[in-house]
């Protein structure tokens, strides 16, 4: 006959599991960082930063800025970032990288949407998710956002190209970002300009959607054409590539809009290959300390300068507050993000148009 051993009281066995159970719970609150609870004023915060890409010094200006932050505020930073613009697989793992190891929030430049769903997850979790330069679509996919506001820097280089054209016919080349996707610094940066230019844009919901001429308002107005928009990837090869595309279609051209900086290089190196770099103006967004020197050297008529390193500092100290039990960040008025500003960089003012210099917008760029 097998062996019997004398049976435990009910009660025990569900002390037993209950005990074990609250062990489980609490050893995985531990290895997960606490994600969802409050940590104490001198804990150690977990934080991941998730930036598109480290080929773009914007990025690297973001990273930089991020790390000396996070010895302020008692922060272990982790870094990721895609392999090139638009690499949301990467920035996927990431995200569920930081939920394993229970960070107490993440800092995204998102890459697109297809990194919603993940960001959902986290949210789940209890990481508070701020994106940083991109408001995702829709706004509220995080839970809050710290950016340029792209349209209005957007607008400050039309409003600047309009004015220098002072009636001269403009006839347009437009280097975005993504043909394939749509991603909000893309458009907002895109509209923006055709807005300040004094084109309607037609389709707000994406690029390309304005009438290929007409007239533009802008400045003492005239007649636009538009040759045509290619993506660059925000990247140099991409921008050249891009430039000699619309060439190809068009050799008149006299405007360029870029996207941001090395994509308005790679244009210039374009136009310098076909003799045309005296003969065209090219306008972008960025201000870093390379681009500004591109304003004095005259390969950029004029610039937006935005600050990568406000917006990864203010949402670094944002989740370090938070996690300590702190108030949460709230938006700009009138828009779904925070603000954190841009300012015309040029050494052509424009009658009515705020700008500053080269000289002065070196004394605020970034990426030295």
């Amino acid at each position: 006959m097998p062996t019997r051993f004398p049976r435990r009281p009910r009660t025990v066995v569900f002390a037993s599991l209950a005990m074990a159970a609250a062990v489980a719970a609490t050893m995985t609150a531990c290895s997960a960082g606490g994600a969802g609870s409050t940590a104490g004023p001198n804990d150690e915060v977990g934080v991941s930063l998730i930036v598109k890409t480290t080929s773009n010094p914007y990025f690297v200006a973001m990273e930089t800025a991020a790390k000396a932050d996070a010895k302020k505020n008692n922060v272990k930073l982790t870094l990721a970032a895609g392999k090139k613009d638009g690499d949301t697989d990467t920035q996927i793992q990431a995200i569920e990288n930081a939920i394993s190891r229970g960070d107490k929030g993440i800092l995204i430049t998102p890459a697109g949407p297809a990194v919603n769903n993940e960001i959902a997850k986290a949210r789940h979790a209890g990481l508070y998710v701020i994106a940083l330069d991109t408001v995702p679509t829709p706004p509220d996919t995080v839970d809050i956002t710290y950016a340029t506001d792209n349209y209005a820097a957007g607008q400050s280089i039309g409003k600047w190209m309009a004015g220098t054209l002072d009636g001269k016919k403009a006839v347009i080349a437009m280097i975005d970002l993504f043909s394939d996707q749509v991603v909000s610094v893309d458009v907002d940066r895109d509209h923006g300009f055709l807005n300040g230019m004094g084109i309607d844009v037609g389709d707000k919901k994406k690029n390309g959607g304005e009438k290929s001429s007409g007239k533009y308002t802008g400045g003492t107005g005239g007649d636009y054409e538009i040759v045509g928009h290619q993506p660059s990837q925000g990247a140099e090869d991409g921008g050249r590539t891009a430039m000699e595309t619309l060439l190809s279609k068009n050799p008149d051209i006299n405007v360029v809009y870029t996207i941001n900086e090395p994509a308005a290089y790679g244009a210039y190196q374009a136009l310098k290959a076909a003799g045309k770099q005296d003969s065209v103006t090219i306008v972008s967004i960025d201000g870093g300390c390379t681009g500004v020197g591109y304003v004095k050297d005259g390969i950029l008529g004029a610039t937006a300068q935005q600050y990568p390193s406000k917006m990864a500092s203010a949402g670094m100290e944002a989740i370090a507050k938070i996690a300590r039990g702190g108030e949460k960040p709230k938006t700009s008025d009138g828009l779904d993000f925070f603000n954190t500003g841009s300012t015309l960089i040029t050494n052509k003012p424009v009658d009515g148009l705020e700008s500053v210099d080269a000289t002065k917008g070196a004394t605020t760029c970034w990426a030295n």
